[in-house]
């Protein structure tokens, strides 16, 4: 899934290259992916690209006039810049793994793809980003958050701090790769439970957080959006490493299964050298 650094990297993309563009038009091969109906794809046909941003983790596409186009990509979806489209025909729905295209006036323009089954892209032209569910829940963004925030913000939340670090309501932009990273960074298991943690450890964990996730978008900003999701996989120190040596101690990487999803940690720089259990239901080693 993009998380803050990609989404920050594909909106830096976008203001290089679509900025001052006008929009020829709006097409939605993927009728599900799009989440509102007024105002039409159609009113942002003849406006300007004015920007690109991002809040959390959803990135948000300005137009003149005020609208925004407001993306969440999703665990399978992507944004891929095209010089040139093959052909003119516009898109047929429900063929292929495009959900919607935005053509500009040079013949260029943009795709959001989504791969897989579960089709869980989501799309919303709106006056106000706030009108976007996801968007008015989230935290403070991550990586602007200062330590008293920071701390104020995951000690109010009790609960396994690997979750409470994904929660979007408790700080936004940090998903299941770089919570890992950040973890491994700050040296704490990732069933440390939040309100026991010392404000020693939670100072570490801010550091963390600000240093790997500033760390990432330095490393993926001027990426094409094609490049970024292979400069995000070679930072990554336990994430998707399972198996592999900890480059900075050289233990064995290991991880933990969910029903869904999975995480990755270092025995020795992050649990005192203990396996944590790897099913939802067993005893948890903290």
């Amino acid at each position: 899934m993009p998380e803050l650094p990609e989404v920050e990297a594909l909106a830096g993309y976008l203001r290089e290259r679509a900025v001052g563009r006008r929009v020829e038009r709006v097409e939605v091969a993927a009728i599900s992916a799009l989440k509102t109906y007024d105002p039409p794809p159609s009113a942002v046909s003849g406006r300007a690209v004015a920007g690109a941003g991002r809040h959390g983790k959803f990135l948000d596409v300005i137009f003149d006039g005020g609208l925004h186009l407001v993306v969440h990509l999703a665990r399978a979806g992507w944004l891929h810049y095209r010089e040139a489209f093959p052909s003119t025909a516009p898109l047929r729905p429900g063929k292929g793994p495009v959900a919607l295209r935005v053509r500009l006036d040079d013949g260029s323009g943009f795709d959001l793809t989504e791969a897989g089954t579960q089709k869980k892209l989501a799309a919303y032209l709106v006056t106000d980003p706030a009108q976007v569910p996801g968007v008015a829940k989230l935290g403070p963004d991550a990586l602007a958050a200062d330590l008293a925030t920071f701390t104020e913000r995951i000690r109010g939340r009790r609960g396994q701090v690997k979750g409470v670090l994904t929660d979007q309501a408790v700080l936004a932009g940090v998903g299941n790769a770089y919570s890992d990273e950040i973890l491994h960074a700050a040296k704490l298991s990732p069933f440390a439970i939040t309100d026991r943690l010392s404000d020693d450890q939670l100072a570490a964990l801010h550091g963390a957080t600000r240093t790997v996730l500033s760390d990432a978008v330095r490393r993926s900003m001027g990426q094409r959006a094609a490049e970024l999701k292979g400069e995000k996989r070679s930072g990554l120190k336990v994430h998707a490493r399972t198996g592999l040596p900890c480059p900075v101690c050289g233990d064995t990487v290991r991880e933990v299964s969910f029903a869904d999803s999975s995480l990755q940690y270092c025995p020795t720089c992050q649990t005192g050298g203990k396996p944590l259990a790897d099913r939802r239901l067993s005893r948890l080693v903290r």
